[in-house]
């Protein structure tokens, strides 16, 4: 959530931390509550992540006034040629912008932007509240690998804690995609034994801290 100056206050609040978008369905939807004193402009963007840029996700409307006090519905649409046969994951970002007041005079405030991630499911994945337990992990010398081999997205912290050593190291990113691999090096002199355990801080679907999850290394 970021904070910039416009020229009214205007708060759109999302229902949930996350829009949910299943293939099943042809689309996710999420309501956004403007929970200012004045109607205001409701903006709606997606943005891709780096690893996937593909555009299959349609929003509407982009654009929509929206009363104080009230409701509007955004519908996200698939749009995609090809099956969606894993998990993928996109931002939107919502944005109030008020309007003018009737003398077309400014006035000083502030206008808040959320961005939120959007989860798309294919039809044939049923839905599993720990996909972090499918990582695989695995030692070669100074680097250590994660695999995540399964159709979902695994969201969780960066810290990564090698026991009973104390080895703390970080992933790039607070996610892992479907068939990615990650390196990470170890740091210099240390090294992890075969009966090592991997804790790792797993985040839920909807954003929220998990209890922190051991794991071993696969032989």
């Amino acid at each position: 959530m970021s904070v910039s100056t416009f020229s009214s206050a205007a708060g759109m609040v999302p229902e949930t931390s996350v829009v949910m978008v299943k293939v099943a369905d042809g689309e996710g939807t999420i309501n956004i509550t403007n929970t200012d004193s004045k109607a205001a402009l409701l903006y709606t963007s997606l943005e891709n992540l780096p690893e996937d840029n593909e555009n299959f996700l349609v929003v509407t409307p982009p654009v929509a006034r929206v009363e104080a006090g009230e409701k509007q519905l955004v519908r996200f649409i698939i749009q995609s040629q090809a099956p969606i046969t894993t998990q993928r994951l996109k931002r939107v970002t919502f944005e109030g912008i008020p309007q003018k007041s009737s003398d077309g005079k400014p006035t000083v405030g502030v206008t808040v932007r959320q961005n939120l991630p959007v989860l798309i499911t294919p039809a044939d994945l049923p839905e599993k509240s720990d996909p972090w337990t499918f990582l695989t992990w695995s030692v070669n010398g100074q680097t250590l690998t994660v695999k995540n081999d399964s159709r979902y997205i695994v969201r969780l912290n960066q810290q990564v804690n090698i026991l009973p050593a104390d080895i703390k190291l970080a992933l790039r990113r607070m996610y892992i995609l479907p068939g990615e691999v990650e390196t990470l090096q170890l740091p210099s002199g240390s090294s992890v034994t075969a009966d090592s355990t991997i804790r790792i801080y797993p985040v839920s679907a909807y954003g929220y801290g998990n209890k922190p999850f051991d794991t071993v290394l696969s032989k």
